[in-house]
């Protein structure tokens, strides 16, 4: 009898332990360890501006999945309802933290919504949402941009001259540099004659400006809200055979408009936004997933002003941007 109930409490006590086992086995929020995971959702591209960032944003999550064990799982979309998608795939995957590039920054802000009523936090890179769904705001200064090409505008055209502006699609970037620049501009003789979305393209400003030449037969300067675009502006201005435009500007620092302006090109001078600057947001994302409080909320880099003085300390003859 005696060694019956030994054996009863052995089992007894086996089956609390593997009870027990059982309830701590799995990590908070149901995932099946501890493994912490980044989700980051920017747009598709494969070369220029965009291409350079998500190079540079892979780039990052692998150092960081090397150095601290942090996981990552990265979409790429080509329109706003894609993207909205994979970010709810995301949430969905219970990632820890998510990094996104908004397409559109009215079409996303809802999606925004989601990540916070999640209880995610969210990192958002370029692009500002139209709400407080993110966390940290990682961007470069569009403003600036606007304000700083402002004032190189009116200080090479002496205050007075026939502009035009190349701008971006609907989203705080385009908003934000197209109100710098005009703001610069004010209380002068400046005018800008014509104001049109190249949608970040080269393509797509090489045709619009092929049109706004046809249209107006005196333009003193262009500015262009990115590199891409000032390379198609470049283009419709040399087949036009154009020789009244003194200067077109870009935003960005790209090698090709870095060049442009070394060899004394058309392209006078430039204003950074550096694609490396979703390396900065997905190492916040790493250390608001470990548990760290970000440091800020908003990171803006500087929009500084690239020109024939300076392109030496910026160019690099290996960058794919």
């Amino acid at each position: 009898m005696k060694r019956f109930l030994v054996l009863l409490l052995s089992l007894v006590t086996m089956f609390g332990l593997v009870a027990c086992n059982s309830e701590t086995g799995g990590s908070k929020g149901g995932k099946e360890d501890d493994t912490l995971k980044i989700g980051i959702s920017l747009p598709s591209a494969t070369h220029g501006w965009m291409g350079a960032l998500i190079d540079s944003a892979e780039k990052q999550a692998k150092a960081l999945k090397e150095s601290d064990g942090i996981e990552y799982v990265m979409t790429n979309a080509a329109d706003p309802n894609k993207q909205a998608n994979d970010v709810d795939d995301l949430i969905a995957q219970d990632v820890d933290v998510i990094v996104m590039l908004p397409i559109e920054s009215a079409a996303l802000s809802p999606v925004g919504q989601k990540v916070k009523d999640a209880g995610i936090p969210l990192v958002i890179v370029d692009r500002e949402l139209e709400n407080d769904a993110a966390t940290v705001v990682v961007k470069g200064d569009n403003e600036g941009i606007g304000v700083n090409a402002g004032k190189y505008f009116v200080e090479k055209l002496n205050g007075k001259g026939k502009v035009v502006e190349i701008t971006g699609p609907p989203s705080s970037v385009t908003e934000q540099r197209g109100a710098g620049f005009k703001e610069a501009m004010e209380s002068t003789d400046i005018e800008v004659v014509a104001s049109q979305s190249g949608d970040f393209s080269t393509e797509k400003s090489l045709e619009v400006m092929q049109n706004i030449l046809q249209a107006h037969p005196e333009i003193d300067a262009v500015f262009t809200q990115d590199d891409g675009m000032a390379l198609g502006v470049l283009q419709a201005i040399k087949e036009a055979g154009r020789k009244d435009i003194q200067f077109v500007t870009g935003a960005g620092g790209g090698k090709a408009v870095f060049e442009d302006i070394k060899e004394n090109g058309l392209i006078t001078a430039t204003f950074l936004y550096s694609p490396t600057m979703v390396e900065d947001a997905v190492k916040i994302a790493a250390d608001i997933a470990k548990g760290n409080k970000p440091a800020e909320s908003m990171v803006v880099k500087e929009a500084t002003q690239v020109t024939k003085d300076n392109v030496d300390e910026f160019y690099d003859s290996e960058s794919k941007f």
